[in-house]
């Protein structure tokens, strides 16, 4: 006969129940956090680079590659057709002012030397003898005056006697008209004879002229052939570095041909180059920072070169420091120039992780777990960059490559 069944048993199987219920639920809770642990990808804390979010001031920089280079070069040309006779000097060692630096073979100029003082002296004769020429003219026509005033005056004392012989009725009328035609033709040569003393002055003083004007051309063109003997001997123009020289004796030069470079040994700036996508935020006087192994110096834009080559402006800096021991002709420099400057923002350190400008999707730790969070970044001066919105002062932005985990929403951090 059944009984029932006592409310203690009751109890405990309904105890039992639960407790078979709880084991179930905390084992199927075990092994999803288990698969859930062996699924999900982790990345050990140790092997990222982190950046905490802060307040700071940030300058928006645009990146170059630069070139150390002297405030003071000069080029030397050779001036002649010629060829290098004798090398005085090598690239790369200090010179002095007005030092040799290689010689010029100088033969044909010294011939157009030779040739236009040979035409000197022959203008300095033809204004000899046309001076001596002019003198015996004025000498033989100053007798010849001489002789006609005789005449002249003969003629006078004839008339003035013929015409107080008239007056008594002594002399015809045709004797007193000849003398008085005698009188006339005396004073006509006499003033012809002036004459002709005039014009040949003029004309021997004209050619005078033209030879002496010939005589200064000729001077001036020894003036330029005597400086183009002295550019033979090629010479330093400062004190300074000889980075460059012609040194193959034998060798051809043409007019115009660089044959030698000085340049400063402590005085430089930097040629930068950069994509002229850039072109529109440059203007002389932005600020700059130069690196170079660590260090930095400062200076500013001073031209933006017009041109544009291949995609790329070009732009020359003037530094605070332009006698840096670190500074070095030819020596490749990176070059950040600032084109904005902004104060109270928040910021943080760049990496691999951020590229560029705009909103991108970056990892940020909370609660033990990298989460994607979209983040617009700013501003950025190379080595940090300005956190427009997405992120609060004190967030901890993973900045490492994380690329190979782009299509999760979060990744485990194993500390």
């Amino acid at each position: 006969m059944d009984q029932p069944i006592s409310r203690r048993s009751i109890s405990r199987r309904q105890r039992h129940t639960v407790i078979v219920i709880a084991a179930v639920l905390a084992s199927a809770c075990a092994a999803a956090w288990g698969i859930n642990r062996a699924v999900t990808p982790s990345v050990e804390a140790g092997s990222m680079l982190v950046s905490e979010v802060r307040l700071s001031a940030i300058a928006n920089t645009v990146s170059a590659s630069g070139i150390v280079i002297p405030v003071h070069e000069e080029l030397v040309s050779s001036a002649i057709v010629t060829r290098v006779a004798k090398v005085r000097a090598r690239a790369g060692q200090p010179v002095a002012a007005g030092e040799l630096l290689l010689e010029l073979d100088d033969g044909a100029v010294r011939l157009a030397i030779d040739a236009i003082k040979e035409q000197l002296a022959q203008q300095d004769n033809r204004v000899t003898s046309l001076t001596l020429e002019l003198d015996q003219k004025r000498r033989q026509l100053g007798s010849g005056i001489e002789l006609l005033e005789l005449d002249l005056e003969a003629t006078r004392v004839r008339l003035g006697r013929l015409q107080t012989l008239r007056k008594s009725g002594a002399v015809s009328g045709e004797d007193l008209m000849t003398a008085e035609l005698n009188v006339k033709r005396n004073e006509i040569q006499l003033r012809q004879q002036h004459e002709q003393i005039a014009d040949s002055r003029r004309v021997t003083q004209s050619a005078i002229d033209g030879a002496r004007l010939q005589h200064a051309i000729l001077l001036k063109q020894l003036q330029q052939q005597e400086q183009l003997l002295a550019q033979t001997r090629v010479r330093a123009p400062f004190a300074g570095m000889l980075t460059w020289l012609l040194a193959d004796e034998g060798a051809s030069v043409n007019v115009g041909q660089l044959v030698a470079k000085v340049s400063e040994l402590d005085n430089f700036k930097v040629e930068a180059s950069l994509s002229d996508f850039h072109a529109r935020a440059l203007s002389p006087g932005l600020a700059v920072r130069v690196e170079q192994g660590g260090q930095v110096l400062a200076g500013r834009v001073q031209t933006v070169l017009p041109e544009i080559q291949d995609g790329t402006v070009k732009l020359l800096v003037t530094l605070d420091q332009p006698h840096h021991p670190m500074l070095r002709n030819k020596l490749r420099v990176d070059v950040n120039i600032v084109t904005e400057q902004r104060s109270g923002v928040l910021v943080a350190d760049g990496g691999p992780a951020i590229n560029g400008r705009g909103r991108q999707a970056l990892f940020v730790l909370r609660d033990g777990a990298a989460r994607k969070t979209m983040i617009e970044v700013g501003a950025g001066d190379g080595k940090a960059v300005e956190i427009v919105s997405g992120a609060k002062a004190g967030d901890r932005i993973i900045v490492s490559d994380l690329s190979r985990y782009k299509e999760l929403d979060s990744i485990r951090i194993v500390q």
